[in-house]
């Protein structure tokens, strides 16, 4: 599938250059698209990936892709929400170098701030009175971003190399587009996720499934979040476990003691997670 996506930069090369030069604390390889215009929802958003170390030196070899929401928050405190990123770059960087997991891909997405509540949910919720696009959403991810970063990268685009993360309203989306589109995701992180999002609406979407879908499913929750937060990660888990998940096999549930709704709790977890997603394949696997 082409993607439609439209670059907004009068020359890739000064962007990139004037982008690296600005004050960062990246680690690591990495490429900036910015104000990239989809076909499914007005806004442009900037996409920063992430290449894992030796990228450049293997011209023939491909590479699994995670696809996360709220990229902002991921690499650069800079741009973090509150200035606390996950550092997720560093920490794929070490778990790379100690053959700990695959090399990988990382895409960051940015959120458009406003429209974030309205992208991230796949129905409206009433007394917000906001959300209901992540069915357009996921329509930018699947159709326009991942053909792009596809035809731009040396990815392995099948699904059980592709993966999608997110928190909170991130995780619910990511909950919500694996559910939707299975046949491109194979591996999820659910971090956080705001299962109470209309009713528990996503309870009810995987309760709907007819089968369980193949996929490999990270879900947690801290137990300092928000009140009643354990009790719908646990409705969220016990409805997965009915359709056929398993506990410790296809699906890994944390309940992280002391961890709080924040950047640096989850930034706490991208080490299992990581783990849990990219195990290291073994010696002369494809």
């Amino acid at each position: 599938m082409r993607s439609e996506l439209k670059l907004e930069q009068h020359s890739e090369t000064r962007e990139e250059l004037d982008w690296r030069s600005a004050p960062n604390t990246r680690t690591g390889n990495f490429r900036l698209f910015s104000q990239l215009q989809s076909r499914f929802l007005p806004e442009k958003r900037d996409i920063i990936v992430y290449l894992p170390p030796g990228y450049e030196d293997n011209h023939d070899r491909r590479y699994p892709v995670l696809y996360m929401q709220d990229g902002q928050n991921l690499f650069d405190s800079v741009t973090a929400f509150g200035g606390q990123e996950w550092s997720l770059d560093e920490t794929a960087e070490r778990l790379i170098l100690k053959n700990q997991i695959e090399p990988i891909i990382i895409v960051g997405i940015n959120n458009t701030g406003i429209h974030r509540v309205d992208e991230y949910t796949p129905t409206r919720e009433r007394r917000v009175k906001a959300g209901g696009k992540a069915k357009a959403y996921g329509e930018l991810v699947v159709e326009d971003l991942k053909p792009f970063i596809d035809h731009q990268f040396r990815t392995l685009s099948d699904r059980d190399n592709t993966a999608l993360g997110g928190s909170s309203l991130g995780g619910l989306v990511t909950m919500y587009l694996g559910i939707r589109y299975p046949e491109v995701f194979g591996k999820l992180a659910v971090i956080s996720p705001a299962v109470w999002w209309d009713r528990k609406v996503i309870v009810k979407m995987v309760n709907k499934l007819r089968q369980k879908l193949n996929q490999r499913i990270w879900l947690d929750m801290g137990t300092a979040e928000s009140r009643g937060g354990i009790k719908d990660a646990r409705i969220l888990r016990e409805a997965l476990v009915a359709k056929g998940w398993k506990l410790g096999d296809d699906l890994h549930y944390l309940e992280a003691k002391g961890a709080d709704h924040s950047e640096w709790a989850w930034s706490q977890r991208v080490d299992p997670i990581l783990r849990f997603l990219f195990p290291p394949k073994e010696a002369g696997a494809a």
